[in-house]
């Protein structure tokens, strides 16, 4: 039996990705996508003819799909995502942007609606990757600072990759501050700070995604950096999902935990 797949944000960059990702897996078809921009033209996004456009959550029917994918904006995530658990429909999102009160909202909807699901900051290897050895390292270098680069049509500073990295780094070391006594002449200058650690953002063209964590002590330090250079580099992230969160009863935060 074909599962049916709706996108949302199926016209961004991210969307078109996980459209030509769906289009070439066997055993799966875009059943809709939702866009509040798309025009009624399907075969402009690589969809089929008879496949419905919605542009807001109200006109979307019961029984639309099985699955939701999610490369929306951070305005619209909650709201896609809440629509989509109490829908009965497995989301797979990786919109980034929302607060930990929110996700841990939805993570306790799931639970009582008994719908699987998965939230990842990050569908790259890499990315998955320089997290787990970010948290490790942590236990022996508690002096760390994270610079995340995006591209400049990112709509949230920090990265949900780089926020979850500082809190899986927070887990493994005690409460520290690096130069606490420092003082500022520019404002802002030192970067957004998670539990004393610093977060640097930088929005340019030409880039895509990319993080570095960079570790000190006495004599050494460490560096960890992924790169990814190619949107396509999430796919194979978001292809496990679809192929797993169907086999969840709750939503679940971060792709390592599916892997």
């Amino acid at each position: 039996m074909t599962k049916k797949v709706l996108i949302a944000g199926f016209t961004g960059a991210m969307g078109q990705k996980a459209v030509n990702l769906v289009n070439q897996m066997a055993g799966y078809e875009v059943a809709a996508g939702l866009s509040p921009v798309a025009k009624n033209e399907p075969e402009k996004y690589h969809l089929a003819k008879n496949i419905p456009i919605f542009t807001s959550l109200e006109q979307i029917p019961d029984r639309v799909a099985d699955f939701w994918i999610d490369f929306t904006t951070p305005k619209a995530v909650y709201e896609n995502v809440k629509f989509a658990l109490t829908h009965h429909i497995c989301p797979i999102v990786g919109t980034t942007g929302m607060s930990d009160a929110q996700e841990a909202e939805l993570v306790e909807l799931s639970k009582q609606e008994k719908v699987g699901g998965l939230i990842a900051p990050n569908f790259g290897m890499s990315a998955v990757l320089l997290m787990k050895f970010a948290q490790e390292a942590a236990k022996y270098f508690p002096d760390v600072e994270i610079i995340e680069m995006h591209h400049a049509d990112k709509k949230d500073a920090p990265s949900g990759t780089a926020l979850s990295t500082a809190k899986l780094i927070a887990q493994n070391r005690p409460n520290h501050q690096t130069a606490p006594d420092e003082i500022e002449t520019l404002k802002n200058v030192r970067g957004g700070d998670y539990q004393g650690i610093k977060i640097h953002s930088v929005r340019l063209p030409g880039y895509i995604a990319h993080e570095q964590v960079l570790f000190g002590g006495p004599g050494e330090a460490l560096t960890i950096r992924q790169d990814s250079f190619d949107r396509g580099s999430f796919m194979g992230g978001v292809k496990v999902a679809l192929e797993k969160v169907d086999q969840l009863h709750e939503l679940v935060i971060g792709l390592e935990n599916i892997l």
